[in-house]
């Protein structure tokens, strides 16, 4: 893994990009997507100790095959949230280690109490008799059936693996038993954490009330913005951080037999998939759950000055209050600008665009020299160009950035400066009566 992060002096050992990223004291040059997520999740079914690939079309088309379920299953409703707004999601399921569920015909794929939902269907196939249909069944959906002639010729399919050996016979449905759950513990958290670090995501989730894991995972995401320079922000309920990186849910959802930390799956999605020209500010909650919005006017604004992501009931809509994360000390080197998750966004844009930029193309590629600098120049200059096209940063001049050697022959120094723009928050209109 290459280096990155912040710096205070250019003493870096490993080769990489190194962003910091101050406010003005008070008184590939392509900008890369957004909407990818990622989450660790309890589930039921599923690949257990890896971190597997979600995209929208898959969550779509292929829920049953992957979590077990389908897609409008009441079990899949934070899911269903998380993927209104974004195209990938990297999941990680908690509870491994748990039992497979099987029979005398087949073992679940997976372990989990939904395997033994499964049911093994032997019967005679219809135009020969001298064949089998062999069907694999979940609840009442057949999800593989295989014509066979001999128990060898049977191939394992997505949701089983079928004995060795057997005898083809006319059965009714023989279901599999014995499937349970591993258990999660900050153990099961701490593995997600160190399998997720080598990927590159927008937004992280996690759905929990247990103030230890909580914590587990602000000083991940602190370590990894500050250290190791991966720009993410990680969505937490009820998790006073005071951090940039972490955005703290006020709401609890009502709905009985789900976590009150629910709204953590759309608030995921929403950040994720919000667009860095763009904000989540009244945005209207589209999704499922019950979501505790009983506030009066001075417990919002409380909630503003104390860093939470609120939503709040606007006639009959429910909406994002304010667009911040949990930030509330500020510096003169991180002011009031940093509580906004738009600039949040826009920094780690940057931060994210150069560093991979500097990474795939210059990193032992270019020679430090007076053209290699100016080459670099003009990426980034052509990079904030683009955002300041896409009305996210305004006032942009080339002159703006310099691109100079380090203190050794092999560093190179970027200075920079950019003016994000913020979406209209805020209404003061006078009108003069004649």
């Amino acid at each position: 893994m290459l280096g990155g992060g912040t710096f205070t002096s250019q003493n870096k050992i490993l080769p990489g990009a190194y962003m910091n990223f101050v406010s003005t004291k008070s008184a590939s040059s392509e900008l890369s997507d957004r909407g990818i997520a990622t989450m660790p999740l309890e589930l039921e079914w599923g690949v257990e100790g890896e971190i597997f690939e979600v995209s929208n079309s898959d969550f779509a088309n292929d829920t049953l095959k992957i979590f077990g379920y389908h897609n409008n299953h009441e079990k899949m409703k934070g899911l269903r949230d998380l993927f209104k707004n974004i195209t990938t999601l990297y999941a990680y399921r908690l509870n491994n280690g748990g039992s497979k569920a099987s029979n005398t015909y087949a073992t679940a794929k997976f372990s989990g109490v939904r395997g033994n939902d499964l049911k093994i269907v032997i019967q005679k196939n219809v135009d020969d008799e001298s064949l089998y249909d062999v069907k694999t069944v979940l609840d009442t959906t057949i999800v593989d059936t295989q014509t066979v002639s001999v128990w060898s010729e049977l191939k394992s399919n997505d949701f089983v693996t079928f004995s060795t050996s057997g005898t083809l016979s006319v059965t009714a449905a023989t279901p599999l038993s014995g499937g349970t759950n591993g258990t999660i513990d900050g153990a099961s958290h701490q593995a997600y954490l160190d399998k997720i670090e080598s990927y590159s995501y927008n937004t992280m989730g996690v759905v929990t009330t247990e103030e230890t894991v909580k914590s587990m995972y602000v000083n991940f995401c602190s370590r990894m913005r500050d250290e190791i320079g991966a720009k993410f922000q990680v969505v937490i309920y009820n998790k006073a951080a005071d951090y940039e990186g972490v955005i703290n849910v006020k709401n609890k959802v009502t709905d009985a037999d789900v976590s009150e930390a629910s709204l953590v799956y759309w608030v995921t999605g929403a950040i994720a998939g919000c667009a860095i020209n763009k904000s989540v500010l009244n945005k209207i909650y589209d999704g499922e759950f019950t979501v505790d919005v009983d506030y009066t006017q001075k417990q919002l604004e409380n909630a503003i000055k104390s860093g939470e992501f609120t939503l709040h009931k606007v006639g009959s809509d429910i909406r994002v209050l304010e667009d911040i994360n949990s930030l509330v000390t500020t510096t003169d080197v991180k002011g009031d600008v940093f509580k906004d998750n738009q600039t949040i966004r826009i920094i780690d844009q940057i931060a994210n665009d150069i560093a991979v930029l500097f990474n795939t193309k210059y990193l032992g590629n270019i020679p430090n020299d007076q053209s290699g600098r100016t080459s670099f120049w003009v990426d980034v200059v052509k990079h904030h160009e683009t955002l300041q096209n896409n009305k996210a940063i305004e006032n942009f001049n080339d002159t703006d950035v310099t691109v100079e050697q380090g203190s050794d022959r092999k560093s190179v120094v970027v200075h920079d400066a950019i003016t994000p723009i913020g979406t209209m928050t805020k209404l003061y209109s006078t009108t003069v009566i004649r």
